[in-house]
């Protein structure tokens, strides 16, 4: 990466507390249940508190988030779930680096007197 590139890093905050029950999720994120509930049993999203009965559960913005994401690597990879499973995980220990990155760098700045 050359010093004209920059990594745009974009998280989503909620501080409404908005939550979406499964038909929320599934209207927001364009699919069916069935999906949804395949997402929470390979572990790809999760419900804010485990319940065993899927119409109970609630999920946050962040688990949209998500959802959408793993559509598009979905769709545009044709992965299947054990394959999104992975590389979201990947791709969160990738993001939670870059973050660790600046830190540092943002430290190594202020202690040179930047």
């Amino acid at each position: 990466m050359s010093k004209q590139d920059h990594i745009l890093t974009v998280e989503v905050f909620d501080q409404d507390g908005s939550t979406f029950t499964l038909r929320e999720i599934c209207e927001r994120g364009e699919c069916h249940a069935e999906f949804v509930i395949e997402l929470v049993d390979y572990g790809i999203i999760a419900p804010l508190e485990d319940s065993t009965e899927a119409l109970q559960w609630q999920f946050d913005v962040a688990a949209l988030s998500r959802l959408q994401k793993a559509q598009r690597l979905q769709r545009d990879l044709k992965m299947n779930l054990p394959g999104l499973a992975m590389s979201l995980e990947l791709l969160d220990e990738v993001e939670d680096m870059r973050r660790e990155v600046a830190r540092l760098n943002h430290r190594i700045r202020q202690l040179m007197g930047e």
